[in-house]
């Protein structure tokens, strides 16, 4: 939008209408942009209610959850917060996830007020980083609540002095944070996802769904990875903990991590490729999109592979690689008619010029790396 452009209104959603707990005399709602009376079409939470109403009319409605990863760090974000943690492998570590109980607990509770159902908090792999989930809902509801729980995490964390980042790899020599999502398809009360005589409880659909976002997860990391720090994440050396926990690959398996997609449980598979820099209306919208198309076209996601990815990958010659920058994503991206049909012109070339703008300002910046390695050439 330029200074020619008519104002731009938003028009609060009264559903969304959610009270600050933590200052209950505010209250934050998620709204639509309008110009001129009309929707703005790039808007990313009215491209995502636009795709949910797409497929609502072929009998499908979409729940979804996820996973958002944190580092809590000093204010100045040169480092972790908590000096003590120093664990190699501090995962699950109680003594760490103690010494930031203050902070975490008052997340949780501001969860359990707005009745979202929060069940697991815990120290991630990191050293200072957490993970908070909440129970699973309608993929505009998850959104909604996505985009408030990263603004909830980074003023609580002020409130205690201290800064929240959901930036994909802060620190090269920890593991990154992701923003992994967990998905089904439903009619009424009924999840087409499950089938208990599958040996890993999913359907035909399921499979269908997952071979639309395998068909489309190399331009799809255009959207899931977006920034030029993303590919530190999913293209990571191995970390102090001894993995990146990040994909690689456009690969699929049964309880296996290391794969892009997991099948954590019947009824419901986990996409692991997003990052916590991911536009949470656009995850969800992406995510039908690619599916609804695998549905469409019955597509097949192949062959699951019951392997440790990261060291016998290289071993496989036919798997799809994910791209190594994000150079390379918006050009694949680029390319993506399902995905340029299912997000809608004006959205997909507002991405992409304001993406190829980011690469285009890191192009011109010089690194120290450069001058190191370089200057005596």
């Amino acid at each position: 939008m330029t200074p020619a452009d008519p104002d731009m209104l938003v028009i609060p959603d009264p559903d969304s209408l959610t009270q600050l707990p933590w200052k209950p005399e505010v209250a934050w709602l998620a709204g639509d942009p309008t110009i001129g009376g009309k929707p703005v079409a790039q808007a990313p939470r009215l491209v995502l209610q636009r795709v949910i109403e797409a497929a609502a009319k072929q009998g499908y409605a979409m729940q979804s959850g996820v996973e958002c990863e944190f580092f809590l760090i000093t204010p100045d974000g040169n480092a972790i917060s908590d000096a003590g943690d120093r664990q190699p492998k501090p995962c699950y570590d109680q003594s760490a996830l103690m010494r930031r109980y203050d902070i975490i607990a008052e997340i949780s509770e501001a969860m359990q007020t707005l009745g979202w159902g929060p069940y697991q908090s815990d120290h991630e792999d990191a050293n200072g980083q957490f993970e908070m989930n909440w129970h699973y809902g309608p993929a505009l509801t998850t959104a909604d609540r996505h985009v408030f729980f990263k603004y909830m995490v980074k003023s609580i964390a002020e409130k205690h002095g201290l800064r929240a980042t959901f930036m994909p790899k802060p620190f090269l020599d920890l593991t990154g944070s992701g923003c992994h999502a967990h998905i089904s398809l439903w009619q009424n009360e009924h999840n087409l996802f499950a089938d208990d005589k599958d040996e890993l409880g999913i359907s035909a659909l399921c499979k269908q769904f997952m071979g639309g976002v395998m068909a489309h997860a190399v331009p799809m990391c255009a959207i899931m990875t977006p920034t030029v720090n993303s590919y530190k994440r999913i293209n990571a050396p191995v970390t102090t903990s001894g993995a990146t926990w990040s994909p690689n690959t456009v690969s699929y398996g049964g309880n296996n991590r290391t794969h892009m997609i997991r099948i954590p449980d019947a009824g419901r598979f986990e996409l692991r490729l997003a990052d916590g820099a991911v536009n949470p209306y656009l995850l969800q919208a992406c995510l039908l999109v690619a599916g609804m198309d695998g549905v469409a076209k019955k597509r097949d996601p192949g062959k699951r592979l019951d392997i440790n990815m990261y060291t016998e990958g290289h071993t496989l010659k036919d798997v799809p690689r994910l791209p190594l920058n994000l150079l390379d994503a918006l050009r694949e991206f680029g390319k993506s008619e399902v995905l340029r049909a299912g997000l809608g012109d004006a959205c997909f070339n507002a991405f992409l010029k304001l993406k190829q703008q980011d690469w285009n300002n890191y192009a011109r910046h010089l690194t120290q790396w450069e001058r190191d390695n370089t200057l005596d050439a």
